[in-house]
C-alpha cells in the first residue's frame, strides 16, 4: 500500500477553508453542490450516472451502482473515477480535496472495476482502490487498497489480501 497522492497548496493568513473561493469558483461549488445533492436522492442508476458524467465531469464505468445518499466531492468531482460494475454503498463520502489550517490538498480518487465499497465509508483524496477490492462498511480509506484485497476499519487495515489463483481466474 502506498501513501495518498495529493498535491499540496500552502496558504497564508486565515485557514484554507476560510479562503475557499480563492481556490475554486463560487459558481462551480454551487453547481456541483446542487447536482451532487440531487443525485444523492435519484433512484435510477442510469440517470444518476449520467448526472455524474455529464454535469460533474466524473468518470463512471458501465453498470456502476452508486447507492442512495452517497456524497461526491462538491468542489473537484472531476477528480473522481469509478470503474465498471462497482458498488458504492449507502451514505459513503468520496473526497478529492481537504482544507487544512495552513494548506489545502487535492488528489485524484481512483476506484477500480468490480469494487464494493460498504455503507458509511469515507474515501480521502489521493487514494486508489484496485480492481475487485472490497471495503467493509464504515471504513476510512486513508491509503491505497490493493486489487482483490478486503479492507476495513478506522484507520483502515488489510483484513485479507487477494488469493493470486483466484485473482488470475477472475480476469
Amino acid at each position: 500500500m502506498t501513501k495518498r497522492q495529493t498535491e499540496r497548496y500552502p496558504v497564508e493568513g486565515p485557514n484554507s477553508l476560510w479562503q475557499l473561493y480563492k481556490t475554486v469558483s463560487f459558481w462551480k461549488v454551487v453547481k456541483c453542490f446542487a447536482v451532487a445533492q440531487t443525485a444523492r436522492y435519484v433512484p435510477w442508476m442510469s440517470l444518476k450516472n449520467w448526472m455524474y458524467r455529464r454535469l460533474l465531469g466524473m468518470k463512471i464505468g458501465d453498470h456502476t451502482a452508486v447507492a442512495l445518499m452517497v456524497m461526491m466531492d462538491t468542489m473537484f468531482p472531476e477528480r473522481i473515477s469509478i470503474g465498471s460494475n462497482s458498488i458504492i454503498g449507502y451514505n459513503t463520502t468520496i473526497l478529492a480535496h481537504e482544507y487544512l489550517i495552513t494548506e489545502y490538498r487535492l488528489g485524484d480518487v481512483r476506484i477500480g472495476s468490480r469494487v464494493m465499497v460498504g455503507a458509511n465509508s469515507t474515501l480521502l483524496p489521493g487514494i486508489s482502490i484496485g480492481d475487485g477490492a472490497i471495503v467493509s462498511a464504515g471504513t476510512l480509506v486513508n491509503r491505497d487498497v490493493p486489487a482483490g484485497a478486503f479492507v476495513g476499519g478506522n484507520p483502515m487495515q488489510i483484513i485479507r489480501l487477494a488469493d493470486p489463483v483466484q485473482q488470475t481466474s477472475r480476469t
